[in-house]
């Protein structure tokens, strides 16, 4: 059975719903960069092993990813797993565990890397958003693409209930990535493309929610009414 290590720094909700989709793996360590994050707690309840790279006690981003490394070493895991973990990590780092190195962001990549997605999301006036779990690179959400989770934005969304839309296909499409890469079902090739049960995965899996025929007649959001682009 593989090992995993998960990277949090708040409450940890994507580790849970990891948690409750009962993964064939076994979560040898969370690690947290801020000892006061909620997930921590729960990691504890279920019996799973937890520590605490603060990144405040380190001087410089090069001596906490080495802390960070370190740690992330001592338990040996097939696979890191960045689960709300909100630090940028440098590439020395990401180098090491290339290929083994995960990630969520709440956004359909390419669009909308960095913070503050869901608000950006609304004032461009799209009507599709979402997340997407991908292999992590040098370049900040630019690593190949396993699966993407698509929501509809609608006329009276706020930021907020757009983040619990897109979060609740986090909770489906990221326990589903795992599953395949501790099964050994899914790889990263050497030239970056990622590859499912063998196959290329140019177009990453795409989740889309059943559909709600209202979507059809939803008006466009106020940005797009007023001729943003």
């Amino acid at each position: 059975m593989k090992s995993i290590v998960i990277l949090i720094s708040g409450r940890g909700s994507n580790m849970e719903a990891m948690l409750k989709a009962k993964l064939p793996c076994r979560i040898a360590a969370v690690i947290s960069n801020r000892p006061d994050a909620a997930g921590l707690g729960i990691a504890r309840s279920h019996g799973i092993a937890t520590a605490v790279v603060a990144h405040a006690e380190h001087a410089s981003r090069e001596l906490f990813d080495a802390a960070l490394g370190a740690e992330i070493a001592r338990h040996q895991p097939d696979l890191v797993v960045l689960a709300g973990f909100m630090r940028i990590l440098g590439d020395e780092f990401v180098r090491r565990f290339h290929g083994r190195l995960v990630n969520i962001h709440p956004s359909l990549l390419p669009s909308f890397p960095g913070l503050h997605t869901h608000r950006r999301a609304i004032e461009a006036g799209v009507r599709i958003h979402g997340c997407t779990v991908h292999f992590v690179t040098p370049t900040l959400d630019n690593g190949p693409v396993i699966i993407q989770a698509a929501v509809p934005v609608y006329a009276d969304d706020t930021e907020d209930t757009l983040a619990a839309r897109v979060l609740a296909q986090e909770h489906v499409a990221y326990p589903q990535a795992v599953r395949w890469l501790v099964e050994g079902r899914l790889m990263l090739t050497g030239d970056g493309r990622v590859l499912l049960d063998g196959e290329c995965r140019n177009a990453a899996v795409l989740l889309v929610p059943q559909s709600d025929d209202s979507l059809l007649h939803q008006p466009l959001s106020p940005a797009r009414e007023r001729g943003a682009t």
